[in-house]
């Protein structure tokens, strides 16, 4: 970025300070796009450099100030012109005066709260970033850098089967099994479906995976359903006593962790959707909500220490968290997932 003022031009530039070792992944954008950004875990410190390059040396720059942010913000799409933000720090780095050469200025915002995960949705953002201001009379100097946070989760204390019976009088009659309530988000859904009465012609049968996103409170609340899997289990008609074995692998789709009430804001659920069709296409189904989390697998010897200090700072709420998992750090932050 440049701006002009008394012949002056400069550019800001935002760098890590562990750039070159800070693993990075790819995130979704509001345009649907996927780019891959820095990834921060909660309680890591997040420090840097913000580089002041003049254009022309020698040549006064006066300024109002120079300061850099650490922001975390939901943006709700139906809203736009107000940034709720839950995270906001900031560093003072120069006091209003004038440069004649190229600067550098150093940060650290120290083991940084960082409460949820980031989200790009179909009605609301939750995004972190840095900001630089170089602060000007007429026009102020903004770099910008995002980042992504996932937050980790420990394995859920409670984790009981779903199990269900569900059916039409006197004409469909069906027992269905999941193996778990709460998956994480590389895990395998293990169940089954067990027929006890059919007198309808069911010609197909599937599990859908079915992200619900709630925005919004009161007379402004949104819903809204996207299907994220189609799975097969079973093409053609059933007889009773025959059961149907489930096994799908949650890897291979788009997932987040299960999110409720972010900062009462948004809510993300996630529902297994039974599905049979009958060879009048008509579609029986029946909904199941699962909890979906993000689990740390490994502790590398690598681990920053300010990535441990956070763990530690969790660890005696961990026997807490089952009602929260996906929102909750994990005791072992892992780096693989």
């Amino acid at each position: 970025m440049s701006f002009f003022g008394f012949g002056q031009s400069a550019e800001v530039e935002l760098v890590l300070s562990d750039a070159e070792s800070r693993r990075r992944v790819e995130h979704k954008t509001e345009e649907g796009k996927k780019e891959k950004y820095f990834l921060f875990y909660d309680g890591e410190t997040v420090s840097g450099r913000v580089i002041l390059t003049l254009k022309h040396p020698n040549r006064r720059l006066e300024h109002q100030g120079i300061k850099v942010e650490f922001i975390g913000q939901i943006e709700l799409y139906y809203d736009r012109g107000n940034h709720h933000e839950f995270v906001s720090l900031v560093k003072d780095l120069a006091r209003p005066g004038e440069f004649t050469q190229s600067q550098i200025f150093d940060f650290e915002f120290t083991h940084v709260e960082k409460p949820y995960e980031s989200y790009t949705g179909q009605n609301v953002k939750l995004r972190y970033f840095l900001r630089a201001t170089v602060s000007r009379r007429l026009n102020d100097v903004v770099k910008e850098m995002d980042i992504v946070v996932h937050t980790l989760s420990t394995y859920p204390e409670l984790n009981s089967s779903i199990k269900m019976e569900v059916g039409i009088e006197d004409c469909l009659h069906i027992e269905f099994e999941y193996n778990k309530s709460k998956y994480h988000l590389k895990d395998v859904i293990v169940g089954k479906i067990y027929f006890l009465l059919v007198r309808i012609k069911i010609k197909h049968m599937e599990i859908d995976i079915i992200k619900r996103e709630t925005t919004g409170t009161g007379p402004n609340v949104y819903h809204e359903n996207d299907t994220i899997a189609k799975y097969e289990i079973m093409d053609g008609a059933p007889v009773r006593g025959e059961s149907i074995p489930i096994r799908l692998f949650l890897a291979g789709y788009e997932l987040t962790p299960t999110m409720r009430d972010i900062n009462k804001k948004f809510s993300v659920r996630y529902y297994l959707n039974l599905v049979l069709i009958d060879e009048e296409e008509r579609r029986y189904f029946k909904q199941q909500e699962v909890v979906l989390w993000r689990k740390g697998d490994i502790v590398r010897k690598s681990m920053s220490h300010q990535a441990a200090i956070a763990s530690q700072r969790f660890e005696g709420t961990s026997s807490h968290t089952e009602a929260k998992t996906p929102s909750q750090p994990a005791e072992n932050n892992g780096r693989q997932e």
